[in-house]
């Protein structure tokens, strides 16, 4: 399995900005073998900072972006015809599992419900896998540990943690990064002067003041750096942030010519 483990290691230190205690807490987690759960809204670092702790940890990370035909065969593992025979291949859950590694399961609310009570046994102090089709009980060693991320922004009656699911982790919550994290992060990742990564934060913060008054949702850091990258590749900054952001974040034309109100004020 060592070779299986190298695949999903992280060789180089992923660029991440705390924002508060999160690493500690994480790591704490770790040490006492406890489950986390990350909540906070799209593009605001969840996954990168899962990277970041598998890297600081030392461990194996295998990501998996959770969807609504995810089934518990997708995670655990299926058997598959190969010439003649029938071969079980692991699914990422397994894997995770057996290699001692960090399992990441984004957005769990996409999946369907059965294949979220899967992951119960690795919660507690059992910490067991139960493989039905292979009929045997896989035990996790100390090292490995199950996180899950979702977004309370979309939570509904169809799409929300249960509380026998919520009551199984200890959870962080992240929000956007403070004004002088996000410019050091657009900066870094958008590979942008400083003045533009001001700009383009301030755009952000402006933008995130919609929300609730027509956005869904607010202006993601992510967002941010792509309008960064493009300004990098000779895009004019108005166009960037037309492409970017406005159009990508709302197809309402009132929101869009609010947020177009914005950028020309701002760049």
């Amino acid at each position: 399995m060592w070779e299986v483990a190298e695949k999903y290691r992280i060789k180089r230190e992923p660029f991440y900005l705390p924002t508060n205690n999160e690493v500690e807490l994480f790591t704490a987690a770790y040490h006492q073998k406890l489950p986390v759960m990350l909540k906070g809204p799209t593009g605001c670092g969840k996954t990168r900072f899962v990277q970041y702790m598998a890297w600081r940890l030392g461990r194996p990370l295998i990501t998996v972006a959770c969807h609504e035909d995810l089934s518990a065969t997708d995670l655990v593992g299926r058997f598959l015809l190969e010439g003649e025979e029938t071969v079980w291949h692991d699914g990422p859950l397994t894997t995770a599992v057996k290699i001692g590694g960090i399992c990441y399961l984004d957005e769990v609310v996409e999946a369907r419900k059965d294949t979220i009570v899967l992951i119960h046994p690795l919660t507690d102090d059992r910490r067991i896998l139960p493989i039905e089709k292979l009929g045997t009980l896989l035990e996790a060693p100390d090292e490995f540990m199950l996180v899950i991320s979702y977004n309370p922004g979309y939570q509904s009656v169809l799409k929300d943690l249960k509380q026998s699911t919520r009551q199984r982790f200890v959870s962080l919550e992240f929000t956007y990064p403070s004004f002088e994290n996000e410019v050091r992060i657009v900066m870094h990742e958008g590979g942008v002067d400083e003045e533009t990564a001001c700009d383009l934060v301030r755009v952000g913060q402006k933008a995130r003041n919609l929300k609730g008054h027509g956005l869904e949702e607010g202006v993601s850091t992510r967002l941010l750096v792509y309008a960064a990258q493009l300004i990098r590749s000779g895009i004019p900054p108005y166009e960037a942030c037309e492409a970017a952001i406005i159009q990508t974040i709302t197809d309402d034309p009132e929101i869009q010519r609010s947020l177009r109100e914005i950028v020309t004020t701002i760049i």
